[in-house]
């Protein structure tokens, strides 16, 4: 009997659908018909269609294994923008302190021995700040670069003197316009107040020596060009500075609070405004040196402004004053 006539099979193909022996289907007349495994493959297929045709390539675990992942991106270095001001080695930075260029600090390493101490003693004969710092600083500093434990922050303009500044006054045929900065930190309100002193005509600024900024890069492009016409002179010592100007004829008005208003104090003659820093105002032993405090009001609910602002609006009222009374 052949396995076509044989109705065991027929039974079975009925029941189950499946001949035990093969994963076809035993259709009605005997032949195999297609497996369930090429239903299957067929109606992924069908789907594979329907979603932007995906791949369903089945791989081996050895060929995942070894299959190339996707690497991850690599990060750019970030480039290193050299400052034009920043003076590295120990020969450069001592040709830079004999010429006379206008030094704002020199940055040494503490263990640096040998010319290094003799720059440190030439910068204080110059009254040059030196600050020393360990050796990671100088390599951040100056990246790759041969630093040799010293470097130095050129001003981006020269400094000039305090006498300097009453020549101009002198030159112009006005009273002395200073504007004093006790502790300005931030080189953008430095470069800020530089704008202002250009706007109105004030004839120099006094910064000090230590704990404030000097004439950078950052400061000279804030100032919009302004660091150009405005004198700035750099002094040791604020308070002494101070009391040589009031044996030159200068009134000292500090901005703080709890002072005159601004508006009904007299602004006029030759004058000087000292403006404190951002975050502790005008010291204690320059306020007791001014000849008088001049406040702002203060409606809102901060009790201060911005110092570049409030030198802007003292300058202001000045040359308001100092208009009216021509």
């Amino acid at each position: 009997m052949s396995k076509r006539d044989n109705p065991r099979l027929w039974a079975n193909a009925e029941t189950s659908g499946k001949n035990k022996r093969s994963a076809h289907r035993v259709q009605k007349d005997g032949h195999l018909g297609a497996s369930s495994d090429d239903r299957y493959s067929k109606s992924k297929s069908s789907r594979s269609g329907k979603t932007a045709g995906k791949s369903y390539e089945k791989t081996t675990r050895s060929e995942r294994a070894y299959s190339s992942k996707p690497s991850r991106p690599v990060k750019e270095e970030r480039s290193f923008e050299e400052n034009p001001n920043l003076i590295i080695g120990r020969n450069p930075v001592m040709e830079a302190v004999k010429s006379g260029r206008s030094i704002d600090k020199i940055m040494m390493q503490k263990d640096a021995e040998g010319s290094a101490k003799k720059i440190a003693s030439l910068a204080r004969e110059r009254k040059i700040v030196v600050q020393y710092v360990d050796k990671i600083a100088l390599d951040k500093l100056a990246p790759g670069r041969p630093h040799q434990g010293v470097a130095a922050y050129a001003a981006a303009k020269n400094y000039v003197s305090v006498d300097e500044i009453f020549a101009l006054a002198e030159k112009r045929g006005e009273d002395p316009l200073i504007v004093i900065l006790d502790g300005i930190e931030d080189p953008h309100n430095l470069g800020a107040i530089l704008r202002s002193c250009d706007g109105v005509g004030a004839h120099g600024v006094i910064i000090p020596a230590r704990r404030a900024v000097g004439l950078t890069e950052v400061v000279a492009k804030a100032s919009a060009g302004a660091i150009e016409y405005i004198p700035v002179a750099k002094v040791t010592n604020l308070a002494q500075t101070i009391e040589e100007l009031k044996e030159k004829g200068l009134w000292i008005a500090s901005v703080d609070m709890d002072g005159e208003n601004y508006s009904d104090a007299k602004l006029t003659g030759p004058l000087a405004l000292v403006i404190g820093g951002e975050g502790q105002g005008v010291s204690e032993i320059v306020r007791k040196n001014s000849d008088y405090i001049v406040s702002m009001p203060m409606k809102g609910k901060v009790n201060s402004l911005n110092a570049s602002n409030a030198a802007a609006i003292m300058l202001y009222e000045v040359d308001r004053q100092r208009n009216l009374n021509k």
